[in-house]
């Protein structure tokens, strides 16, 4: 689908998305790397890329699935180097999740990416905490790290990357908060990584955990009963299974749904046919995020603005929307208290 068959919004409309205060639970760090910024790095580092321009980059970015964008996202990732690089790429970031109003964001980061390539975790670390604790001083801006197991590797190096993560957890405790697993669903079910998760649950962390993605329904039951998540990334799958629908519906369990990541990935072949209206309308706690902005096309108006679009959404249903972001954050009770405030002034006021 070409985007110029996407309906278009009233001026209106589109002004209530722009405005709308947000929460962003479901992005990647490494995948707001823009093709700009990715060739700045890469002659910084000297390195390589096999892309002659910017444009041929972003040529480079029609998936078929999953795994064809994994397999450039991981490519992608090899020019970052320095603590510096890991900052400016969580910088730029910021600054395009300010310009959409979000207030808070909880942001993934896959160290294993980076130490497999001999990149000391403790640079992932500093690079993106010093980012996200400049733009809380600077501007106010909310954010938590949630550290994220590869579930293509085995449960084994997702210990290591544990064993070498908790030295710096008194270090960073004021945003590391989380554990999440992401990477390759196909033939990597959650249980894979039970153990690990026990531990990390033992040790106090939020958990989370990609599923019902390209992965079946019971990718998603793997994850509620084995790994005891707290929410459930993408989820979209879940509608396959209407008794695991009204367990979700029942538990209040968050879904983080990322609409055009959907699209670009052909999980769905049109944005009319995405599912996130029906399971909003059927009660599901479903939420708003942009995933791998950089290569999926689109940061979170961008999201809003291509659900409001094709699925008829109403004002209420996107204050619901950015409602549901706010209660499914880990954000203690006070701040969250004083983000949901904000939320309901916007839509009285709107």
């Amino acid at each position: 689908m070409t985007s110029s068959a996407t309906p278009s919004l009233p001026a209106d409309m589109r002004a209530f998305i722009e405005a709308l205060p947000k929460t962003e639970l479901h992005l990647h760090i490494e995948g707001t790397l823009e093709p700009e910024l990715l060739f700045a790095l890469a002659q910084r580092n000297k390195v390589d890329l096999p892309y002659a321009s910017v444009e041929a980059l972003r040529a480079a970015y029609a998936f078929t699935d999953l795994q064809s964008f994994l397999d450039l996202y991981y490519a992608g990732a090899n020019v970052l180097r320095t603590e510096q690089d890991f900052y400016d790429m969580t910088m730029a970031y910021i600054d395009r999740a300010r310009a959409d109003n979000v207030r808070h964001a909880e942001i993934f980061f896959d160290p294993q990416t980076h130490t497999e390539r001999g990149i000391a975790i403790d640079v992932v670390f500093a690079g993106i905490a010093r980012a996200l604790r400049a733009a809380r001083e600077q501007h106010g801006f909310s954010s938590s790290m949630i550290m994220s197991f590869l579930r293509h590797l085995s449960e084994e190096d997702a210990f290591v990357t544990l064993d070498a993560a908790l030295p710096l957890r008194e270090q960073y405790a004021d945003l590391w908060n989380g554990i999440g697993l992401d990477s390759s669903e196909r033939g990597n079910p959650p249980e894979k990584f039970a153990r690990v998760f026990a531990r990390c649950k033992e040790l106090g962390f939020h958990l989370v955990a990609h599923a019902g993605e390209e992965g079946p329904p019971e990718y998603v039951l793997s994850a509620l009963d084995v790994l005891k998540v707290e929410r459930i990334d993408h989820g979209v799958r879940s509608e396959e299974d209407p008794a695991l629908m009204q367990r979700l519906i029942d538990e209040k369990m968050p879904l983080t749904v990322c609409p055009l990541s959907n699209l670009k990935l052909c999980v769905v072949d049109d944005m009319a046919e995405h599912n996130i209206a029906r399971m909003l309308r059927a009660g599901l706690a479903v939420t708003v995020n942009s995933d791998d902005p950089a290569y999926f096309g689109g940061y979170m108006n961008a999201n809003y603005l291509a659900i409001a679009a094709s699925l008829a959404l109403t004002r209420a249903e996107l204050l619901q929307l950015a409602r549901n972001g706010v209660n499914a954050s880990f954000l203690p009770a006070a701040d969250k208290a004083r983000l949901m405030q904000e939320v309901e002034e916007f839509g009285a006021a709107h």
